[in-house]
């Protein structure tokens, strides 16, 4: 029967870049993998400029980021996106309680990542992300209201490297060993001190540096992937959107 029914994936892209063209390649290799042959996930990408997203990040300037997110998920939506994703676990600081103003189904990034660590019955996880991810509440606050966990945020001094390695590497689609090392050394420092069972990928293209493989005595809980399959089998009928 063609064409074939599922819901078209909105995806609100361009923070950055690099974490855009991942979330397309995982989201149709996701569809592809559950429906074989020639078979791809139905999607709707509107990007932004990152230089105006990393410049408002910088400056705190969150109304701007605002208003440009509620530009873009109107257009998504008048597009015909049944449901809209965002690509940036930072955005979401903005981008879920504007999809829930403005009435758009929209699937958080931190439940399915919740869900995960829920089933493998994590209680206290480290986080890394962008500075604002790390130190704001936007996704540690989900973490242990809906899923029962504590998302640690690294030292003031691991932060801000952490941060400097995503902005000024992973966006600009670098990975350097050095860099590598450096998250390795502070996941295996929170685990040994901060007491952390496992370690969120809190930024969409971290796992581009470190992932599950080079932590096999930590669970790693990569958002990006998370965030696909489950856009994938909400898109497929196999899954319901979250609750607000």
């Amino acid at each position: 029967m063609r064409p074939l029914k599922q819901k078209t994936i909105g995806i609100l892209g361009g923070s950055s870049n690099v974490a855009t063209a991942e979330y397309y390649r995982l989201l149709n290799a996701a569809a592809n993998r559950r429906l074989g042959g020639w078979d791809i996930a139905e999607t709707l990408i509107s990007g932004m400029n990152f230089g105006d997203v990393e410049a408002w990040v910088r400056a705190g300037d969150w109304p701007a980021l605002e208003a440009r997110l509620g530009q873009k998920m109107a257009g998504l939506m008048a597009g015909g996106a049944d449901f809209v994703m965002c690509v940036s676990n930072t955005l979401h600081r903005v981008a879920a309680p504007l999809a829930q103003t403005m009435g758009v189904p929209f699937l958080h990034i931190a439940d399915p990542t919740g869900a995960a660590m829920q089933a493998k019955g994590m209680r206290r996880v480290a986080l890394f992300g962008t500075a604002p991810t790390m130190t704001g509440t936007h996704v540690r606050e989900r973490y242990a209201r809906r899923w029962g966990v504590e998302a640690i945020a690294p030292k003031p001094d691991e932060i801000a490297e952490i941060d400097r390695i995503i902005f000024d590497e992973l966006c600009r689609d670098r990975v350097e060993p050095a860099s590598k090392r450096t998250y390795l050394d502070i996941a295996a420092r929170m685990a040994r001190e901060d007491g952390c069972e496992g370690l969120i990928l809190g930024c969409t293209e971290i796992f581009l540096l470190i992932d599950q493989p080079d932590l096999p005595d930590l669970p790693v809980f990569n958002t990006t992937t998370l965030h696909c399959e489950a856009a994938v089998a909400i898109a497929l009928g196999e899954g319901e959107l979250p609750q607000a």
